[in-house]
C-alpha cells in the first residue's frame, strides 16, 4: 500500500493489483485525504459505494455517493456540497459520469484524484455489458493533470494493458502484489448429493459464509433448505429491489443472518472481515471469478475455506 500511495502523491497514473480483501481503498483514501480537494471514486455497484461511504462517515469523513433513484433537485445538492463545501470524496457510477449534469459540476471541483475501483470491469463488462465503462477517460479532458488510480483485485495481462490504455495513462506505474491467499483453503469435492455437502459444512464450520449458485430461483430455494434446517440463511439476488438487497446484506453482516445464499451479483468489495467459508455449488464462470468470489472469506486474515462442489 505505502508504494502505490507513494505513486499517486507523486502524479503518476498507477495500476494497483491487490488481493481481495488486500486493502484497496486505503490506496485512494490516504492520499486524498492527504492533499486539498476532493477525490471522485468510479465504482460499479451501489452497494460498494455505500458500504464505503458508511465506513467514512464513520471516521467523521465527509464522502457523498449520486446513485440512481436520487431526484435531480437532490443530486444538484450533493454536486454543490462537492463544489463548495467540505466534500473529501464523491462515488458515482460509469453511467452517471457521461450525465451532463454531473460532467458539467465536476469541471468546477478542485479534484486531487481520480479513483477507479474494480478496474477490470473496462474490459469485462465495457464492450457490450456496460458500455459507460469505455468512457470514463473523458474525465481526464476536464482535469489533464490529476492522476488516475485504477484498482483491482484480478486481471490477466491482457485486462491489464486494456485498462492502461482505456484509461489514457501517461508515464504508467503498475504495482502488483502476489495473489496468494494462505489463509484460506481451497477444496473441490465430487459431490452427488450437493445439499446434503453444503448442511455438513455450514455444521462444520463455525462462523458466517456465502453459498453461490448460479441462478436466482436455487438462491431461494437453497436458503429455505437450510432455513428448514435450523440455519439462519436468506437469500440475495438481483431481482430484489435495491431497499431489499440493502436489508438482507446489512443482516448478514451484522450476523442476524449467517448465511447468504447469493448469485454472483453478491458480495464485490464488501467489507466483513470475518467470513468463514465461501461455498461454490456450481463451477463459476472463470478462474478470475472464482478468484474473487472465493476471495471474500477470511479477510481479517483467519483461517477460512474455499469449498467448490461438482459433479
Amino acid at each position: 500500500q505505502a508504494e502505490i500511495i507513494q505513486s499517486v502523491l507523486l502524479g503518476n497514473d498507477t495500476l494497483a493489483l491487490l488481493p481481495t480483501g488486500g486493502g484497496k481503498s486505503v490506496c485512494f483514501q490516504v492520499p486524498a485525504l492527504a492533499k486539498e480537494g476532493i477525490c471522485i471514486v468510479v465504482s460499479p455497484l451501489i452497494a460498494l459505494m455505500k458500504d464505503q461511504v458508511e465506513n467514512l462517515r464513520a471516521k467523521g469523513i465527509n464522502a457523498i455517493s449520486i446513485v440512481s433513484g436520487m431526484g435531480r433537485r437532490e443530486i444538484d445538492l450533493a454536486l454543490d456540497n462537492c463544489i463548495y463545501g467540505s466534500v473529501k470524496f464523491l462515488y458515482l457510477s460509469p453511467e452517471r459520469l457521461l450525465s451532463e449534469l454531473v460532467r458539467e459540476r465536476v469541471k468546477y471541483m478542485k479534484v486531487n484524484l481520480f479513483a477507479v475501483d474494480e478496474a477490470h470491469c473496462i474490459s469485462q463488462w465495457g464492450y457490450d455489458f456496460r458500455p459507460p465503462y469505455l468512457h470514463i477517460a473523458d474525465l481526464r479532458e476536464l482535469h489533464p493533470n490529476v492522476p488516475v488510480l485504477a484498482l483491482t483485485a484480478t486481471a490477466t495481462a491482457d485486462v491489464k494493458a486494456d485498462i492502461q490504455e482505456k484509461l489514457k495513462f501517461k508515464n504508467p506505474v503498475v504495482y502488483q502484489h502476489s495473489f496468494e491467499r494462505r489463509n484460506i483453503s481451497y477444496v473441490v469435492q465430487h459431490e452427488e448429493d450437493k445439499f446434503r455437502k453444503m448442511l455438513n459444512i455450514v455444521r462444520g464450520v463455525k462462523g458466517s459464509g456465502i453459498v453461490y449458485v448460479r441462478s436466482r430461483k436455487e438462491t431461494f430455494e437453497i436458503a429455505k433448505f437450510l432455513t428448514d434446517n435450523g440455519i439462519r440463511a436468506d437469500y440475495y439476488n438481483a431481482g430484489l429491489t435495491v431497499d431489499q438487497r440493502a436489508e438482507k446484506q446489512e443482516a448478514w453482516k451484522n450476523n442476524r443472518v449467517r448465511v447468504i445464499v447469493a448469485t454472483n451479483a453478491f458480495g464485490m468489495g464488501i467489507d466483513k472481515p470475518d467470513v468463514r467459508f465461501v461455498i461454490h455449488k456450481d463451477i463459476p464462470e472463470s478462474l478470475e471469478a472464482y478468484y474473487q468470489e472465493a476471495g471474500r472469506g477470511g479477510r481479517d486474515g483467519n483461517k477460512a475455506f474455499g469449498v467448490l462442489l461438482y459433479n
